[in-house]
């Protein structure tokens, strides 16, 4: 889709066509038939445009709610936006903190914008792109939200009149995903320039620690168990060291490095706080993990890491966590396969649900090998205790 094209979107014809399109998805018929319905109230070029747009609002109704109904997509830029819950979750931060500006460098097709303005923040989005600065100024006007966007490179606009700069480098290029912070755009080096003054940039959950300055909060956070980003924190904003925040149905919870009672940036220690197998285990959610406080969820529950290397924790008592999956340990069973085939073939086991940490072992291929039958369903932790291999039986709770 072009700019022309998105120009022509908007105009009445073009919202005409498009409700028209969304009519005629909704009955279910294919790409082709939808096409062939359409070609009769408009070109080929422009019925494209308007089913590309019904395609990418049912996408994004996973990331967007409702909101998606309304808005407007480009495939990339959908793919790149952060998704409302945690977008509205940082929209909060900043207000909590007072923040009544903020400055989007890089604003794509609009998502953190429109949270900021959801959130009564006075929001302003620049972007390289003249398409994602269209999209994104359609959207925030589809919602009736105040804003400004427009085409400028983040790198040389003057963010200090906005009380918050944000940036969300992109961390795609025409090799797919950059891992590399020098392959980000914009690069890291001008991204780090950032931390100067009260900032935010989103980053990659699998960041490397040592790329963050002390005086920076790393904030994990992950959706309904996953992990969707990392957002660093500068200036004033930044208030601990190491953060995992949690977002399911209920609302959200928030972990720290004051809540651990080892350093998270550091393995000494750890050793301390291994214990034996307890009758509970506990999963940490990806964001305490990514956020290395895995031993504060150990805290929290009043038990002990399995291992100093991986990330299960064990406990004598039942707790209920936002912070980690818990499970009754049942019964401990061999580990090797051969044994372990006839343990769960002696308990009438059927279904099986393999989890795994620290062992080279892929639950796909392992539930094959081991061509179960019956019917009774199970559930098994694969782990290294002690650099030995354990399996354990084990029930959610």
């Amino acid at each position: 889709m072009d700019l022309d094209a998105f120009a022509w979107l908007l105009t009445a014809d073009g919202q005409r066509l498009l409700a028209r399109a969304e009519e005629v998805a909704a009955t279910g018929v294919d790409a082709l038939r939808a096409q062939t319905i359409l070609r009769k109230e408009g070109s080929a070029p422009r019925v494209a445009v308007a089913l590309s747009q019904v395609e990418l609002r049912r996408r994004a109704a996973s990331k967007f709610g409702s909101l998606a109904a309304s808005m407007y997509f480009t495939p990339d830029g959908l793919e790149q936006a952060t998704r409302l819950s945690v977008a509205s979750h940082r929209a909060s931060r900043l207000a909590a903190f007072g923040a009544a500006s903020v400055i989007d460098l890089g604003c794509g097709i609009g998502g953190d914008l429109i949270a900021a303005a959801r959130a009564g923040i006075v929001a302003a989005g620049v972007d390289l792109d003249p398409e994602r600065v269209a999209v994104a100024s359609a959207n925030l006007a589809a919602l009736s939200l105040e804003g400004a966007v427009s085409a400028a490179d983040a790198t040389v606009v003057d963010h200090s009149p906005f009380d918050v700069a944000f940036a969300d480098p992109a961390r795609r290029s025409g090799r797919g995903r950059e891992l590399a912070t020098d392959g980000w755009s914009p690069p890291w080096d001008w991204v780090s320039t950032l931390f100067a003054r009260d900032a935010c940039v989103k980053v990659a959950p699998g960041i490397d620690h040592a790329l963050i300055p002390a005086s920076v909060e790393g904030e994990w956070v992950s959706d309904h168990g996953e992990v969707k980003e990392a957002a660093l924190w500068a200036g004033r904003l930044a208030t601990v060291r190491r953060r995992a925040t949690v977002i399911r149905d209920g609302g959200l919870a928030t972990l720290t490095d004051e809540d651990d009672p080892l350093d998270p940036l550091s393995a000494d220690g750890r050793g301390d706080a291994v214990r034996e197998l307890g009758g509970f285990l506990y999963e940490p959610d990806g964001a305490v993990i990514r956020a290395g406080l895995v031993t504060a969820v150990a805290a929290g529950v009043g038990g002990g890491l399995l291992d100093e290397h991986i990330a299960y924790v064990t406990s004598d008592e039942s707790f209920r966590t936002p912070f980690a999956s818990g499970y009754q340990v049942i019964e401990e069973l061999p580990f090797r396969e051969r044994a372990l085939r006839a343990a769960l073939r002696e308990r009438g086991i059927g279904r099986l649900t393999i989890k795994k940490r620290g062992v080279a072992i892929v639950p796909e291929t392992l539930r094959r090998s081991l061509s179960l039958s019956g019917p009774n369903e199970a559930t098994i932790v694969m782990t290294r205790v002690a650099g030995e291999g354990r399996c354990l039986s084990v029930r959610p709770f």
